[in-house]
């Protein structure tokens, strides 16, 4: 009994040291790197709304603990993250409340380790802040990747439909989103760049599906892409290489009107990112109709922009396997390896 009695004092002590080392670390520290559109109007809680947003940092100790504030949408929506941690498989997570404490890497060896979460799910789902972070001591990641790339598109740039781990047509909508896994993102860490995600189910180029009151020429410069509001700063993120994969939701659109919104848009692109390389891409779920109009159009419309900046690029085939004919994971893989090969070979990108 003596024994039993000094065994629980020592472990209620070591805890108590555990618990002395762990400090907490604001939203606004300097080591958490921040990419993605994110309001920063109260720099102790940035807020984000677009999906595939994401931040990192580096933590020592065995574990950590992330404090996330969900928006809760109409009082029941609750956004999924995806949370890496070192080389680990990557973990999706449903978020079940207003404020989550999520604890990270729990079972993992003391040391140095590092953390990337990402925003698995749409604006319309609700927005994101980050409370705090809890460790023994956080620090800048080491990644140094400078290379960036920006996708501007539909639901099937935000990941909408890809996840069947709860089958189609059950659970929530949301229950199928995940834009880490979505082809933007994967093709961006396969190019070692940094991805930002401006997508929004339903939008169009000049036509918007799903009563949308906006298309994307009206959002493009917002943060908040649900309310269109919380301007922008282009200057913060510029991209080497703009991806544009719009039109699904447009449909068959009069020739001429599509081509003239088309190059309306890219001018608006070219003046917020001068320097980049945009890439016109016709829709990964267009149906064999949309698939022709695509191979028309795109090309008339790089002629007719006249930059030596504006190419495009016609998927090879169609890829509908997920919910509602969206891509499903494994194809939006094989949507990034497709646009790889063709990116590599236009811009003669080196991996």
């Amino acid at each position: 009994m003596y024994r039993i009695c000094i065994s629980i004092l020592l472990f209620s002590f070591f805890c108590c040291i555990a618990q002395q080392k762990t400090q907490t670390f604001s939203a606004d520290h300097p080591a958490i790197t921040y990419t993605g559109r994110i309001d920063f109007s109260d720099p102790k809680l940035p807020t984000f709304y677009a999906p595939g947003v994401y931040f990192e940092f580096d933590y020592e100790g065995s574990y950590c603990d992330i404090t996330l504030i969900d928006e809760e949408l109409y009082g029941k929506n609750h956004n999924y993250i995806s949370i890496l941690i070192d080389q680990e498989p990557v973990q999706r997570l449903k978020l079940a409340s207003k404020e989550n404490k999520i604890r990270i890497g729990e079972k993992l060896a003391a040391g140095r380790h590092h953390v990337l979460i990402c925003k698995g799910t749409e604006a319309n789902i609700g927005s994101l802040a980050l409370k705090n972070i809890q460790a023994e001591q956080i620090y800048k990641s080491l990644d140094q990747t400078t290379r960036k790339i920006e996708f501007y598109g539909n639901s099937i740039t935000c990941g909408t439909g890809s996840n069947l781990s709860i089958p189609c047509g059950t659970g929530e909508w949301s229950d199928q989103h995940d834009a880490y896994a979505a082809y933007g993102p994967i093709l961006a860490r396969s190019l070692h760049a940094k991805w930002q995600l401006t997508s929004y189910s339903g939008i169009g180029l000049m036509h918007s599906c799903c009563d949308l009151k906006f298309t994307m020429p009206d959002i493009y410069d917002k943060i908040n892409l649900r309310d269109n509001r919380i301007n922008w700063n282009f200057s913060t993120y510029q991209p080497d290489l703009v991806c544009v994969t719009l039109g699904q939701n447009d449909g068959l659109q009069p020739a001429e009107l599509f081509i003239k919104n088309y190059i309306d848009f890219l001018k608006k692109l070219s003046q917020k990112y001068p320097q980049a390389e945009i890439l016109c891409l016709s829709s990964p779920m267009a149906d064999p109709e949309l698939k022709s109009y695509f191979a028309l159009q795109l090309p008339e419309i790089v002629k007719r922009a006249d930059d030596t900046n504006i190419n495009y690029y016609l998927f090879q085939k169609s890829y509908n396997s997920g919910c509602d004919s969206h891509p499903d994971a494994q194809e939006h893989v094989q949507i990034a390896q497709e646009l790889e090969h063709a990116i590599l070979k236009q811009y003669n990108w080196k991996k």
